[in-house]
């Protein structure tokens, strides 16, 4: 832990929850994520995990405790703010713009670049078409990171799956994020598009120099990849360790992994 300690934090939650009616979906999370660290949070279907992800994004807004994002309190922002802030979040669910061609779903990611006004647009000023270029440039250099350069004009729905994960977390860089949050990256990839994309997660945790907090499900991923783990189980936190700490943890053992 005191190389962490000589880390920044990026993400700071502390004692936070959340109510649903008279149920309690979250409760008590203390959790800390470093700059350039992959953190993962695992747990039961059912465990708060997504609850998580909607509340650090301000898609709910929590019952109690704080979230401080990159230093600030994020209890006054909302979704597009937390955004703004530094953190971009991809979905268990991919959420492209399926109709989009893969070049723009990827752009559509810079829209908090822009500064031109609709007028600008229209009038097709110098400074529109400076920021579009500098928006595609951006855009294709991102996709060629991802090996997706050749389907640039493909539209996104006729992507193969691992391709259109790829895509996604694409898209979520394009907002220059200092914190990405993957829901289940994995989810649907075989082992190979799984082992493909531990490296990718990697790649982009070391090149572009920020912190990544995943849920996931293949403990084979979560456990090759993450510095630490967070287990949630009824929505409290069970255990917190690297990987070796939690796989050793019997309390663990027994509500999750021992499944």
């Amino acid at each position: 832990m005191s190389e962490m300690n000589n880390r920044t934090p990026v993400l700071k939650v502390r004692d936070l929850g959340i109510d649903f009616g008279g149920l309690t979906a979250v409760n008590e999370l203390n959790m800390t994520v470093y700059d350039r660290e992959i953190y993962g949070l695992i747990g039961p279907n059912g465990a708060g995990k997504t609850t998580v992800f909607n509340m650090l994004t301000k898609v709910y807004t929590p019952t109690r405790g704080t979230i401080e994002l990159c230093g600030v309190n994020t209890e006054k922002m909302n979704t597009v703010d937390v955004n703004k802030l530094g953190a971009a979040r991809t979905f268990q669910n991919i959420r492209l713009f399926m109709k989009l061609s893969v070049l723009d779903n990827v752009k559509t990611g810079m829209h908090n670049k822009i500064t031109y006004s609709p007028l600008e647009a229209v009038l097709r000023t110098k400074k529109y078409y400076a920021q579009e270029k500098e928006v595609d440039e951006k855009a294709r250099e991102l996709l060629k990171i991802f090996d997706l350069q050749d389907s640039a004009d493909l539209i996104a729905g006729n992507l193969p799956y691992g391709a259109q994960r790829r895509l996604e977390i694409a898209r979520a860089l394009a907002t220059e994020p200092k914190l990405l949050l993957l829901d289940e990256p994995a989810a649907g990839m075989n082992p190979q598009e799984t082992a493909e994309l531990m490296d990718v997660i990697r790649f982009v945790r070391d090149h572009f120099g920020i912190a990544i907090l995943l849920i996931e499900h293949d403990m084979k991923l979560v456990m090759g990849i993450c510095e630490r783990i967070t287990v949630l189980n009824y929505g409290m936190k069970l255990a917190e360790g690297t990987p070796e700490e939690i796989q050793a943890d019997p309390q663990v053992v027994k509500a999750y992994l021992g499944e």
